[in-house]
């Protein structure tokens, strides 16, 4: 099974990780994974600015904070992942890359906010659902 695991180095990565270690059964090494994040863009004055190595290397800097503890929880179980960042708006980074990499089950952590804060606010995990034909795994 190809399973996509989007995180975003928060609390509920780490809730999502936790899910994923607690499920070895059917969530073991067996599978292919791919751990996606999304880093949000320097607005482009600002990133001419800069210069695009610059930019470049913020990008890859951001990514990486949020890879790196993914990467030891997935060499502690032996197992392997893929890990794909992409900039722009989280939703739409998660939801085209369940789309383009022909993915069985999408899972990502959820703040677990009220629907009234979903309808004022909006949530990445609502959006993505919305979006996504891939099966999406909510662990709040």
């Amino acid at each position: 099974m190809n399973i996509l695991l989007a995180a975003d180095g928060s609390p509920y990565t780490k809730r999502m990780l936790g899910y994923v270690a607690a499920h070895e059964d059917w969530l073991g090494a067996h599978h292919r994974y791919v751990v996606v994040t999304a880093v949000p863009s320097i607005p482009p004055r600002a990133a001419a600015v800069l210069g695009k190595d610059v930019v470049k290397g913020y990008y890859d800097d951001e990514a990486e904070k949020i890879f790196k503890p993914i990467r030891t929880f997935f060499k502690q179980r032996g197992m392997a992942a893929e890990f794909v960042a992409k900039v722009g708006s989280a939703a739409e980074v998660i939801a085209k890359q369940a789309h383009s990499g022909s993915f069985d089950l999408l899972v990502m952590g959820s703040h677990g906010h009220g629907s009234l804060v979903n309808a004022v606010m909006g949530s990445v995990a609502t959006k993505v659902i919305a979006q996504c034909k891939t099966p999406v795994l909510l662990i709040r």
